[in-house]
């Protein structure tokens, strides 16, 4: 926190643009993301029903700067869809479910994995599930903090035994972590820029020179 500040996270006007992000960002930079929603704005289609009218091949192309772009089209509509048929478009009716309940429909829908899924629960619903992602995992990794088994349950569980269960600091917490993976805890590290490098097993193995 001393090092990046508050994070604002995540960067939307609203839930559902929120959920729509959470599915766009998938092997993507936020940048070409923001580029992505700022074309469905343009277009009048951020909305369940806007993505259920549209065509697929339209809805593909006014994703394209995110890449996959064919593949996402399908899963924005594959949300917008289930998410009629089931509540009406009323998110606030589905997020009055329980956090296992919500993960559990959410993971039932095409495209819509794990890490999406809490992203959704912790951003969209505001409800404290802690997010893990590849920064997550590299992090606690090269600290020498990773659980025995590598699996996203066991990294989530480590957060979660550790901290008290509150969304705003999950929304913080995970955050930070993204921002130290892009800009320091890369592929190929900065160390000498890192503010973890004091208790960093890996800068301690492979001081910089």
């Amino acid at each position: 926190m001393a090092r990046f500040g508050p994070q604002h996270w995540w960067p939307a006007e609203e839930p559902f643009e929120v959920i729509v992000g959470a599915i766009l960002t998938q092997s993507a930079a936020w940048g070409n993301v923001e580029k992505a929603i700022a074309n469905l704005k343009a277009a009048g289609a951020l909305s369940a029903g806007a993505l259920r009218r549209i065509p697929l091949s339209k809805l593909a192309k006014l994703v394209h700067p995110c890449g996959y772009y064919n593949a996402k089209a399908l899963k924005l509509k594959s949300f917008a869809f289930w998410l009629g048929n089931h509540y009406d478009d009323d998110l606030g009716r589905f997020f009055d479910h329980s956090i296992d309940d919500l993960r559990q429909q959410l993971l039932s829908i095409h495209g819509i994995g794990q890490e999406t899924a809490d992203s959704i629960i912790l951003y969209a619903a505001a409800k404290p599930v802690f997010v893990v992602d590849a920064y997550t995992c590299r992090i606690i990794s090269r600290l020498g903090l990773a659980p025995q088994k590598d699996s996203y349950g066991a990294y989530q569980a480590f957060f979660t035994e550790h901290l008290p269960s509150d969304a705003k600091l999950f929304n913080e917490y995970h955050a930070l972590l993204v921002g130290q993976g892009k800009s320091v805890c890369r592929r190929r590290p900065l160390c000498s820029q890192c503010c973890l490098s004091d208790i960093c097993r890996f800068t301690a193995a492979n001081p910089p020179s």
